[in-house]
């Protein structure tokens, strides 16, 4: 369990995208609310959980709210696990040592957290949690200004829980 929880200020980082530029927590936040999904490659968990995060940058990312990927992995695997699983959303590198990883105090992965534009974390998620999700996909449709949408198809069968 990571030790930013809700209500505490978020650990600052700027690291690398996939295209070489560096992006920051600072800037973004600027926009409005950020969606820090950190993940490995590896990870089934993360497998599972990331085409969701994909559903909510598809519908409600017009720039007023950011999701970010955050791998720690290289980014070549990253790059082929984006394509292999349809995330158009951007991917950062927590490069050599982890250290967006290590300030935040991960012990597993998908780790997500939403961070309000106040740079103060509302919403932690370690492993797959639908309700989490759901709750996400709320503050992004708000943030956007769009109406709500369900993240989740009806039909599709969706465990409400999955440890990372």
């Amino acid at each position: 369990m990571s030790t930013v929880q809700a209500g505490k200020a978020a650990p600052a980082f700027t690291l690398p995208g996939l295209d070489g530029k560096s992006l920051s927590l600072a800037e973004a936040l600027k926009k409005g609310p950020v969606v820090a999904a950190f993940f490995k490659v590896s990870c089934p968990v993360c497998q599972f959980t990331f085409p969701f995060l994909q559903r909510i940058y598809e519908t409600y990312g017009d720039g007023k709210m950011t999701l970010w990927g955050i791998s720690q992995d290289d980014a070549s695997d990253t790059k082929e696990f984006c394509g292999e699983f349809g995330i158009k959303f951007p991917a950062l590198i927590d490069g050599e040592g982890y250290p967006a990883s290590n300030q935040y105090a991960l012990t597993n992965v998908p780790s997500i957290f939403l961070i309000a534009a106040d740079g103060k974390v509302t919403v932690t998620s370690i492993g797959f949690d639908k309700a989490v999700l759901e709750q996400i996909a709320a503050e992004a449709a708000r943030a956007s200004g769009k109406p709500a949408a369900p993240l989740f198809r009806p039909g599709e069968v969706v465990p409400d829980f999955k440890p990372g």
